[in-house]
């Protein structure tokens, strides 16, 4: 039957005047039809979408975990707790299916933009078949906007020159502010407005979360004043609780000493509380700690403060994050619209970030670099008190992750089991659903949001965009089940896969198998024929505890089959568990901005990310730019810098002199000055770098030149291997952003002389053909 609904055809197709027309206005006795501007049926509600990052099912207290969440809690106690809401494991495809309807492999989102191929399922390039839901609604009327993380742009597109068919801007949603990408420093963050760079604020008290906030009451109350009788469709995917966990000191305060106790009795409490609150069954079943982790018992005893501090920061975070999203809600009831908003609270966008490997991570960049074995017990102590703040880059042990998907097995990145993919979620609605505090146990997954958000809104799918058929969306509305918590499920089958951790859930079964483990960076992932099936019955076995697998030999080949049906229907393959070819741009066949081995900068172009400027790692390289210096021979502030407090290198002027500044994951620094100074007037000024070679993340010396002599030399011990940052990036002229060199006498290092060009060179010496294609993915993994 075809959908008679609003929207069926987009754009609705312009219909021409056929009345009469007069030569002159005034004796027109006809009169033109009015113009009519696009509005969504009467009973379309005003639409909030909340999505946290890199929240596990056992965090937050609304379903039994330890960090306190009132707003949570408040919006369940007035609505519906989905204790089966389901999301793909990572964040990149997970926001891809949220905002599609349709399978993450589908829209081409298979993983994550940097890993990008040109297979259908993992090009990272939505089709012109998935008119996104923003879109939808945009073109019915609704006003939409996005706060927060967009990381669904192609990489190859993510720089200043575009395109930008895949940002937010061109997507839908008509207001878009926020970051584009993995992660970002919650201090100084790298923000885009529309489709603009924009600095981050000076204020030393700054953090983003509370930003996000209030430019997503400042845009409601703006929307509700000029065209209240549109409804909004809001997006606020903050960002938080990706690492880096930063967090203002008071709130930490709130937890210290809160898990003393360890992750082993923390998994205990949290399953008791669940199975008091119902959102597991009374039955359940504690799944066992994965080998390799430890228990908290056997932690060395000098270690524990350690890593419960790392906990309680994140903790902080969570409850930060969950404060002032409840100053958007109380913006909404203040404009006395709450009840009439259909909320969705989805919390976390994939299972807890396994990331910070077994011992946690003071400078993420560690991990990603070599420089792990600086943060040692005695390191962390040293510097316990700056974890969470703008002078640390942390994520907390894998163990802890790990208790925060209690009950779960596994965590962030294996789509196989729970732990990866299963997110409290709660809907919100109270003028429509009648229920209050009530748990929905139907299965129910992230491609159902859109379809359901376009039932209640009386608006079709539509089957047309552009001239161009649609594929239907896979996901089913969610609306029969706000009612009538016995309705039977509809969602009843849905594949999972990422990175060759894949299962299949059809009424009641799960067959699934985990690939590979994500903090294991030695271990190489076995050949697929190779990988080990479980099979659970989670209609007596709620968090898969039971593996079935030997008893039920028959159930499992049908889930297996079943599996490679939907596989195949929705561009799975071929499955893609590689790491050089992935992290090659040239291999993999995905395009790169910058070409060749020289780039020209001019005045203006900061933020360029690692994806879109010119990789100087594992090689010698060199910096030229000219510049003026004034009159009086002074001369401050950065000429070309790259990375920030994580890591990274800047070439810039001190008191009048030349210098060279390289900062290896913020733990070793080196700083080369000239003889002499610059002197008044053009001058060419230039640093080369002088790798030493003989592997990756080598040391190097450095030479500085005025005018062709050299005027300095310098000693650098380490180098980045793999990564700077993934939110800071190449700046001309000053240095954004955290400062990759604390030395500057002006804000932000800004260059106070004329900066003409600059230019970097790469040397021929290229090691990165050592690099270990498993720990560059891994690394990139880290930062998603």
């Amino acid at each position: 039957m075809n959908d008679v609904r609003p929207g069926s055809v987009l754009p609705v197709p312009d219909r021409a005047y056929q009345g009469p027309v007069a030569y002159d206005a005034k004796k027109l006795d006809e009169k033109f039809p009015p113009i009519e501007p696009a509005r969504p049926p009467a009973q379309a509600p005003n639409v909030l979408v909340i999505l946290l990052d890199d929240v596990g099912f056992g965090a937050s207290s609304a379903f039994g975990g330890p960090i306190h969440t009132p707003t949570a809690e408040r919006l369940a106690g007035e609505g519906l707790r989905y204790s089966r809401f389901h999301t793909t494991a990572l964040c990149s495809p997970t926001r891809a299916a949220l905002l599609s309807g349709r399978n993450h492999h589908a829209v081409g989102m298979g993983h994550i933009t940097e890993t990008a191929t040109p297979a259908p399922g993992y090009r990272s390039t939505r089709p012109n078949t998935a008119v996104p839901l923003p879109e939808i609604l945009r073109q019915n009327g609704y006003n939409t906007a996005q706060f927060g993380k967009c990381h669904e742009v192609p990489v190859w597109e993510s720089g200043p020159t575009g395109p930008f068919d895949h940002w937010p801007a061109q997507s839908g949603f008509e207001r878009f502010y926020g970051f584009i990408g993995g992660e970002t420093n919650q201090y100084t963050p790298a923000l885009i407005d529309g489709l603009t760079a924009i600095a981050p604020p000076t204020d030393p008290d700054y953090h983003l979360m509370p930003d996000l906030a209030d430019k997503a009451i400042d845009y409601v109350r703006q929307q509700q004043s000029l065209t209240p009788d549109k409804p909004f469709f809001v997006y606020f995917a903050p960002g938080a609780t990706h690492a880096p966990h930063h967090v203002p000191k008071d709130w930490i305060a709130k937890y210290e000493g809160k898990f003393d106790l360890g992750w082993d009795a923390q998994r205990e409490q949290t399953f008791a509380r669940q199975k008091e609150l119902g959102v597991i069954a009374a039955d359940s079943e504690l799944t066992a700690r994965p080998e390799g982790l430890p228990a908290w018992d056997d932690v060395p005893d000098e270690q524990k403060p350690v890593l419960a501090r790392q906990m309680e920061v994140y903790a902080a975070f969570l409850e930060y994050a969950d404060h002032h999203t409840g100053r958007v809600i109380d913006a909404l009831e203040e404009l006395d619209i709450l009840e009439d908003t259909l909320i969705y609270y989805i919390i976390g966008d994939n299972g807890a970030s396994a990331e910070g490997g077994i011992n946690g991570a003071y400078m993420l960049t560690t991990a990603s670099n070599g420089g792990g074995q600086f943060e040692t017990v005695d390191f962390w102590k040293e510097h316990l008190d700056k974890v969470g703040g703008p002078e640390a880059y942390n994520h907390y042990s894998v163990a802890w992750a790990h208790a925060m998907c209690t009950p779960y097995q596994w965590t962030k990145q294996v789509a196989s089991h729970y732990g990866g993919t299963r997110n409290g979620t709660i809907v919100h609605w109270p003028s429509r659903i009648q229920a209050k505090g009530e748990v929905r146990e139907q299965w129910h997954h992230v491609i159902d949001l859109a379809p359901t958000v376009l039932d209640v809104a009386g608006l079709a799918e539509p089957h047309t965009f552009n001239g161009v058929t649609q594929e239907p969306m896979h996901g089913v509305s969610m609306a029969y089940s706000f009612d009538d918590a016995s309705a039977d499920e509809r969602h009843t089958t849905q594949y999972f896969e990422l990175m060759g951790n894949r299962g299949i859930y059809h009424r009641g079964w799960t067959a699934v198998t985990k690939h590979r483990t994500p903090w294991d960076v030695v271990s190489k992932a076995p050949d697929f024929s190779l990988d080990v099936w479980e099979l659970y019955d989670t209609t007596t076995d709620w968090t898969q505890a039971k593996n079935l697998a030997d008893e039920q030999p028959e159930k499992l080949a049908e889930l297996q089959r079943l599996f490679l049906i939907e596989a195949a229907r929705h561009n799975v393959f071929p499955m893609d568990d590689r790491a050089a070819e992935r992290m090659n741009p040239e291999i993999a066949g995905r395009p790169t901005l910058v070409k060749g081995d020289r780039l020209r900068l001019y005045p203006g172009m900061v933020r360029l990310g690692e994806n879109v400027a010119i990789n100087v790692k594992n090689r010698s390289f060199s910096v030229t730019s000219e510049v003026v210096v004034p009159d009086d021979g002074t001369l401050e502030g950065a000429i070309v810098a790259q990375g920030g407090r994580t890591g990274g290198w800047s070439f810039f002027a001190e008191d009048g002199k030349l210098g060279f500044h390289y900062n290896y994951c913020g733990l070793q620094r080196s700083t080369t000055l000239s003889d002499a100074p610059i002197g008044a007037g053009e001058h060419q000024v230039r640093v080369e770098f002088a790798y030493d070679g003989g592997g990756i993340g080598k040391g190097g010396d450095v030479t500085l030149f005025i005018d062709g002599k050299a005027v300095g030399t310098g000693r650098v011990e380490h180098t980045h291997a793999l990564y700077f940052s993934f939110d800071e990036g190449l700046d001309t002229g000053c240095d954004t952003g955290m400062p990759a060199y604390e030395g500057y006498k002006v804000w932000g290092g800004a260059f106070s002389g004329t900066l003409q060009w600059a230019e970097v060179a790469l040397g021929v010496d290229d090691h990165n053909h050592l690099v270990d294609p498993e720990e560059h993915l891994q690394a990139a993994l880290r930062h998603q």
